[in-house]
């Protein structure tokens, strides 16, 4: 039979890997075995005999009893045990702190605090010090004391090691990167979960649905929102099939802090089932977090009512006796955000200045009081302040996102500034101010562009990956599914741990780009928002506005503009091809009438840059009437298409590529080819992916004839077909030196995601942050015949000194009932 001490140590062997039942079980024998009135440990170590080894017992049971929703049994059978005579004091230091851990897991953090604090100095072993230091660091981390938290992770991880237990270093270590992320750090929150993960999820399902849960934010954060939900529902559904409501109701209230931006719908529901789940526990503290979440959501929703702003101020003050000062400063936010729509201004300006400052505040809690204090303002009649105050967010919003290498994530976090940057533009446009509307269109557009790239360090993984993923999708290859998504999001995530320039480009003013525009060119920048169009045209000499109409009409046109591409691009028969040709050309005049025709004569016949919104990213400029024939340029901003004017383009150099079943690519190349002195031509079998990173890296104008395909999932493994397989964005990220011209002849990868608003990704996107100045690439489907003969005109051009914009402008006829459309636009 085996001894009390042998079963606590297998009891808590079964609980550490979430085996409850077992666990209980296997405590419930142990403490029998002491003795009636023993009580028990939490780590199974060696103990006395007799009172000490009792008092373990019972303190380990009480873990387990609170887990499966008997925590006023817990915290009964531990503060019983606790008043047993004869105890030492390393005993009583465990049941301290199986009390404050207790607490903790219910929300109570400052009754934890105060049992962790009573623990510490009775504890003799480092393994008992490290579990105090991980569980206060927790309760650091529910107050948002990130500095404190993170001291206790650390000492946790050095005192775990010093004691030999891997496993509670590797929980440590997962709990300082979620501390990383709370504070913003994704690369270092996704550096420290990947070191943890192996040892902390080999304990089982339990931890390593914990751990997932964690992670699944940090994909939310990123602006992964489905793949992040996914991962959230798949815990909350771990934790319910193993009857652990607690830990359901806490993954159910972080799925619903996650949605509340982009579905405050399903929020609501999640925090509604999270608020049931606390309720049935009895965890009062956790009950308000989820009601402080549930009214987050109905503000998002767009909730007016006066018991919402009651409720906001009720729950913030129970918040802050928790001690939760950044989840009450919410509350505060939210119900001043009712009020500035019911009209209360003055109550709404006492809510805020109750919140205080929010300088060290988690990036979500400062943007929403930025946004709070200009609508504020705006309501007030103050325009001016107003800006003032999205200006400030969005210089917050940059230096965070500056911290990020990877295109992916600073363009997946921008959605963060995402409600700035709209009511910026609103503002704008009620201003009625060219200057302004320039000010804001450049910023709106701007919302992950304003940081300085920077070349990603070598990475052999990423490399090894992105060949596994090639051989995958290679034609006749056995495809897995899991593993292929596997590989994809392993590209994802160490592509993001690459850190950022730290360095912020500020948008150039109106004025600085008059002078550089210099008298044959305008710039026009679209700017679409919830209800109006509106164009600015600026030229060295004179700004124009123009009011364009409302939304709904461009939105009829553009609904159904893409798949009208598509279908003209396709073989069709003569009668039937001429009738959908013709169709796309009315649907084109139309767009034009409102996009182009009144803007013409602030124009004139200059070449023309482009700067829209993101709704027009599809449109194929070069095919509307009024812009045919004339040199465009799609610029990601006034502001980098001027940072690529500082050096002379270069085009000295050629490389050409065909992938494999495009119909007339070889041909394609090899008669491009020919209008250059000397240029390098891959087909066939040589079009392998490593050969055309070695050519990209070679020469200054690159043409690639293959079959592409755009991504919206990640626009980042958008790519063209070559002989071995794809090659990735993420492949164009690891050239050390891109081409100055990238043209490709492919299907579908000029095609961007919008991602937030005016911020846009796609493999045009992933090559200019490479480094090219200029990519010409299509929208939409495109047809190999027609490709053929205006690729060829557009090499003769820029062999002869043209710049792109020139010679895409000469190579592309306008659209007819008779051929093909080209919708080849130049990006850069």
């Amino acid at each position: 039979m085996s001894s009390s001490q042998e079963l606590h140590s297998r009891g808590v062997r079964a609980l550490n890997r979430g085996r409850h039942r077992e666990a209980q079980r296997l405590l419930e024998s142990a403490r029998a075995g002491v003795g009636a009135g023993g009580a028990a440990g939490v780590d199974g170590t060696d103990a006395a005999d007799g009172a000490d080894l009792a008092a373990r017992i019972a303190a380990s049971l009480s873990y387990v009893l609170s887990e499966t929703g008997q925590h006023e049994l817990a915290i009964e059978l531990c503060r019983e045990t606790l008043g047993q005579q004869g105890l030492t004091d390393p005993t009583r230091g465990v049941l301290h702190s199986q009390l404050g851990l207790l607490h903790m897991l219910r929300g109570e953090t400052a009754e934890a605090m105060g049992r962790f604090d009573q623990a510490l100095p009775l504890l003799d072993e480092p393994a008992r010090i490290a579990r105090i230091h991980l569980n206060r660091g927790n309760v650091h981390l529910q107050r948002k004391d990130l500095a404190a938290a993170t001291y206790d992770f650390e000492r946790a991880v050095s005192t775990y090691l010093e004691a030999c237990d891997e496993y509670g270093a590797a929980k440590a270590l997962h709990n300082l990167g979620y501390a990383h992320f709370l504070g913003g750090d994704l690369v270092a929150a996704l550096r420290d979960f990947d070191a943890a993960y192996p040892r902390v999820a080999s304990e089982g399902p339990v931890m390593t649905a914990m751990v997932e849960q964690d992670r699944a934010e940090v994909l939310m954060a990123a602006g992964l929102h489905e793949q992040g939900a996914a991962a959230l529902a798949a815990a909350v559904d771990a934790y319910g099939r193993r009857r652990l409501y607690q830990r359901r109701g806490e993954a159910e209230l972080a799925l619903a802090r996650s949605l509340v931006l982009r579905d405050p719908g399903r929020a609501r529901t999640a925090a509604r089932d999270a608020r049931r789940r606390f309720r049935r526990t009895g965890a009062r503290a956790w009950q308000v977090r989820a009601e402080a979440t549930l009214l987050n959501a109905e503000v998002e929703a767009g909730g007016a009512g006066p018991m919402l702003a009651r409720r906001g101020g009720a729950l913030a003050d129970e918040l802050t006796a928790q001690g939760l000062r950044w989840e009450a400063a919410l509350a505060r936010i939210d119900a001043a955000r009712v009020r500035i729509r019911r009209g209360d201004v003055a109550e709404a300006r006492e809510d805020l200045r109750a919140v205080g400052s929010v300088r060290r505040a988690p990036i979500g809690v400062r943007l929403l009081d930025r946004d709070a204090r200009a609508a504020l303002a705006a309501a007030s009649g103050s325009r001016g302040g107003a800006l003032r105050h999205l200006r400030a967010g969005l210089s917050d919003l940059h230096a965070w996102q500056s911290s990020f290498g990877s295109l992916d994530l600073q363009t997946g976090v921008a959605g963060a500034g995402t409600r700035l940057g709209v009511r910026g533009l609103a503002l704008a446009v009620e201003s009625r101010q060219p200057a302004v509307l320039f000010e804001w269109s450049e910023r709106a557009r701007m919302l992950a562009s304003r940081v300085q790239p920077v070349r990603p360090p070598d990475d052999e993984q990423i490399a090894a990956d992105l060949t596994e993923l090639r051989e995958m999708a290679a034609e006749g290859a056995r495809r897995d599914p899991e593993r292929e998504a596997g590989l994809r999001q392993r590209v994802r995530e160490r592509a993001w741990q690459h850190r950022g320039s730290g360095e912020v480009a500020d948008p150039v003013r109106l004025g600085e780009l008059q002078a550089a525009l210099g008298d044959g060119c305008a710039l026009v920048a679209y700017v679409v928002t919830a209800t109006a169009v509106v164009a600015l045209v600026v030229t060295a000499g004179t700004t124009t506005w123009v009011d364009l109409g409302h939304r709904d009409r461009l939105d009829a046109l553009l609904g159904g503009l893409l798949p009208d591409l598509d279908m003209a691009a396709t073989d069709l028969p003569d009668p039937m091809g001429a009738f959908v040709r013709a169709e796309l050309a009315a649907r084109l005049r139309t767009l034009a009438e409102l996009l182009v025709a009144p803007v013409l004569r602030a124009v004139g016949d200059r070449q023309v840059v482009l700067t829209p919104s993101g709704v027009l990213s599809g449109v194929p400029w070069t095919l509307l009437p009024g812009y045919v024939g004339r040199p465009v340029t799609l610029a990601q901003s006034a502001t980098t298409w001027l940072a690529r004017r500082t050096t002379p383009l270069r085009t000295a150099t050629a490389g050409f590529v065909a992938g494999p079943r495009v119909a007339r690519a070889e041909d394609e190349v090899v008669a491009a080819a020919k209008e250059w002195a000397t240029a390098r031509v891959l087909v066939g079998d040589d079009a392998t992916a490593a050969a055309v990173c070695a050519l990209a890296d070679s020469v200054d104008v690159l043409h690639v004839a293959a079959h592409g395909r755009h991504s919206a999932e990640n626009a980042m493994f958008a790519g063209v077909q070559l002989v071995d397989g794809p090659w990735f964005g993420y492949d164009i990220d690891r050239l050390q030196r891109a081409p100055d011209v990238v043209l490709l002849s492919s299907c579908e990868v000029g095609r961007s995601t919008v991602r937030w608003g005016e911020e846009l990704i796609g493999m045009t996107t992933a090559w200019l942050h490479a480094g090219a100045r200029c990519v010409i690439a299509s929208p939409a489907a495109i047809n190999d015949e027609a490709a053929y003969g205006v690729l060829v005109a557009v090499h003769e051009h820029l062999a002869a000194g043209l710049d792109p914009a020139a010679a895409l402008a000469l190579a592309v006829p306008p659209v007819s009932a008779d051929a093909a459309p080209v919708p080849l636009v130049c990006f850069g």
